[in-house]
């Protein structure tokens, strides 16, 4: 009898084993099984970056979704933001950084934000840098509920080394208003 007990305790201590080398690959493997996947309708936003339509497609899921991550991977390390501050009357450029600790304020900030491109009014370059200058509208809504309604142009100089890589954004002039 005594035999027949260390023969079971074996084999639930060999049990115990396999199942702690299960638990172990599947925490190390590839997939996260505590992570959420993302459903088709939370891609069907991005677009082939290797094309200026869809970039802007993914420019404009970037905001919509207040996603930073996705922003910034269309901003080249050297991207300039301008803009005009109309109550001191200059011009004025946020670097790459400065843009994205602004661009994460405002998608923090905000409760929804609905960013439409509109017309594309200029087009001009060649396959490695285009110079784009396109209408738009955001409504920025903040947790007090009251929207902000911003219409204008945003002028782009997209940019890639060579026909099969992907646009970046390396200057962008808001000529926006409110």
């Amino acid at each position: 009898m005594k035999k027949i007990i260390l023969c079971f305790n074996k084999t639930k201590k060999e049990l115990n084993k396999i199942i702690v080398i299960i638990i172990s690959i599947l925490l190390v493997s590839c997939i996260n099984p505590f992570a959420p996947s993302l459903s088709d309708a939370e891609t069907d936003g991005l677009g082939d970056l290797k094309t200026i339509d869809g970039f802007f497609q993914t420019f404009q899921y970037a905001y919509n979704m207040k996603d930073t991550i996705i922003y910034s991977n269309l901003l080249s390390a050297d991207f300039v933001f301008a803009y005009r501050d109309y109550e001191k009357g200059i011009n004025l450029t946020l670097t790459r950084e400065e843009d994205m600790i602004t661009t994460y304020r405002l998608f923090s900030a905000a409760q929804k934000l609905d960013f439409i491109w509109n017309a594309i009014i200029i087009n001009d370059g060649s396959e490695i840098e285009r110079n784009i200058l396109r209408s738009f509208s955001l409504t920025i809504t903040f947790p007090n509920d009251i929207p902000i309604y911003i219409k204008g142009n945003a002028y782009f100089i997209l940019k890639r080394g060579d026909e099969n890589e992907n646009w970046k954004l390396s200057y962008w002039r808001d000529d926006s208003y409110y």
